[in-house]
């Protein structure tokens, strides 16, 4: 697996999928609800075992981080949208996701309000 394209393909559907939510559905207007977005991946192997760490490993270079359980990946913002509206940020998160998917990760897009 070629992780500089599965990166590049994961960033680029998220920005397209942000930008097409502002633009239609905001008409490109900061507006409604505020809030954050990201994408979390659980690993499938146990983080003490050559499998593990090679996974986090793949994890880390595709840009993701340890979540604050120390159990789970996540990338803030995969769209890198630089309005405060919540839902342009979900639908970002949610392409990214779709993609980490596509290439056997556990992904999920998740949001809050703010």
């Amino acid at each position: 697996m070629d992780l500089n394209a599965v990166k590049n393909e994961m960033l680029t559907e998220a920005r397209d999928a942000a930008n097409k939510f502002f633009n239609e559905k905001l008409g490109g207007e900061d507006r409604y609800a505020c809030g954050f977005a990201w994408v979390t991946v659980y690993p499938k192997h146990k983080g003490n075992t050559k499998a593990g760490k090679a996974e986090r490993q793949v994890l880390k270079e595709l840009g993701m981080k340890l979540d604050w359980t120390g159990k789970a990946f996540q990338i803030w913002n995969p769209s890198g949208h630089g309005c405060q509206n919540v839902d342009t940020k979900e639908a970002g998160a949610v392409a990214a996701a779709a993609i980490l998917k596509k290439y056997g990760f556990d992904a999920y897009a998740g949001s809050r309000l703010d």
